[in-house]
């Protein structure tokens, strides 16, 4: 099995390459910070009571991927936070955090906010749906 590339001088295709390794630093000696992922299901009462749309409570059909990420004695001008359909790239002065994200996602339609008294950046992002996880 061989792969054609355009360009004869070059040893790997760019396909292969996953996204996010560019940001993949590991002589950055800053910490990774502590974080927890879940996940928001929409459901109203078609769902609960009559099970209409059939959904489950599996992480398949939920629609956002939520990240909440620790980041004690830092202030929201020091972060800096990038998006990408399958990587989440957040770097502060002490902190760094490259997180293949479990899913897809639609990087322009997320959001984020700082929780200063908890010092905790909550993320939110909605996922791509597929052809076997749609709502």
């Amino acid at each position: 099995f061989q792969v054609k590339s355009e360009n004869k001088e070059t040893i790997w295709n760019t396909e292969e390459v996953p996204e996010g390794s560019e940001f993949d630093d590991t002589w950055d000696p800053r910490e990774k910070p502590e974080y927890e992922i879940s996940f928001k299901q929409h459901v109203g009462t078609e769902d609960v009571f009559f099970g209409m749309t059939g959904k489950d409570p599996s992480t398949a059909c939920c629609e956002d991927i939520v990240i909440k990420i620790k980041l004690p004695e830092t202030k929201y001008s020091d972060i800096t936070l990038d998006i990408q359909d399958k990587v989440l790239d957040l770097r502060t002065p002490k902190k760094k955090l490259l997180l293949h994200l479990p899913y897809p996602v639609n990087s322009k339609e997320g959001r984020a906010r700082f929780l200063s008294e908890e010092e905790v950046l909550e993320v939110t992002l909605r996922r791509k749906l597929d052809f076997l996880n749609f709502s």
